[in-house]
């Protein structure tokens, strides 16, 4: 009997250093603790609990992430348009067009891993967001599917999201211009034609989700107007949901923008995200950091 009484007096004791070890155990540790980080962790931690009633069946955890300022920085002007496309699409497809998609694929991971940015003098893949990238490795840790939803281009970003993100080719949602399948000096090829095939931008970017995943997303994030449909069309699909925006309030460390910027601007988003309940991320009180080590001078 004191064998028993011994081991049973024991289980509490166990089961509250466990507690204490996985508190300890932060996986978003340059995030404070406040709203939207403790907003994130209830969420995360109702989907995967089975029999809670937040939970999400695993085939369905699919997050979706806008890019340009919401998982790297994009003052001041989208990183894309730096490359040397332009904004307007139509100008955007006739940029590039006449190459094979393995030649532009090769131009931008050039570009990428020489490219300095204009300001911050340092590659455009070390502006990307420490929390940002905390928040994808977190939830796929816990069975979700992690997808970019972007404005961009989508070949632009395929060739370096996969070591930047940790998110695949396939997994990558954006804008893009026509290809044709062609045989060129003996050889097959996907060429780029002077025209646009899909905007993934505003309303394009529920149609593409739906149109590459085939499900609706119950998680999303993104950070302008641009991003508006995609979170409304998240939060408002049955079961559990979540929504959030990035806000830019950090002068110093990034930069401050919303209602008024040309680049990013957050006005509608920002009052439905009130008005709705959506988890509001505050840049320069909720992230303890901004990027990830060494820090941009």
């Amino acid at each position: 009997m004191r064998r028993v009484t011994l081991r049973t007096s024991l289980v509490p004791v166990a089961c509250a250093l466990a507690g204490a070890a996985q508190a300890q155990a932060d996986a978003l540790p340059s995030w404070n603790d406040g709203p939207a980080k403790r907003a994130i962790v209830k969420f995360v931690t109702e989907a995967t609990r089975a029999g809670a009633p937040g939970f999400v069946a695993p085939e369905a955890r699919l997050a979706v992430f806008d890019n340009d300022g919401t998982l790297w920085s994009e003052q001041p002007a989208y990183f894309q348009l730096l490359f040397g496309e332009e904004a307007v699409l139509a100008l955007l497809a006739a940029s590039h067009a006449g190459m094979t998609s393995d030649e532009f694929a090769s131009i931008v991971s050039d570009w990428i891993a020489k490219a300095r940015h204009p300001t911050k003098k340092v590659r455009y893949t070390d502006l990307v967001y420490r929390p940002m990238l905390e928040l994808l490795a977190y939830l796929r840790a816990n069975g979700f599917k992690t997808d970019v939803v972007s404005g961009g281009g989508i070949e632009f970003m395929r060739p370096w999201a996969e070591k930047t993100y940790g998110i695949p080719p396939e997994q990558v949602i954006g804008s893009s211009i026509k290809t044709r399948f062609e045989l060129a000096h003996g050889r097959f090829v996907l060429r780029r034609l002077p025209e646009v095939d899909f905007v993934n931008d505003g309303p394009g970017k529920p149609v593409g989700i739906y149109r590459f995943t085939g499900r609706r997303p119950v998680f999303a994030f993104g950070n302008s107007d641009g991003d508006r449909e995609m979170l409304e069309w998240t939060a408002e699909g049955p079961g559990p949901r979540f929504a959030g925006l990035v806000h830019h309030t950090d002068a110093e460390r990034e930069w401050a923008y919303d209602r008024k910027s040309a680049v990013g601007k957050l006005d509608r988003a920002l009052d439905e995200a009130t008005q709705k309940g959506w988890a509001i991320v505050d840049m320069k009180s909720d992230w303890q950091t901004v990027y990830p080590e060494p820090a941009p001078e």
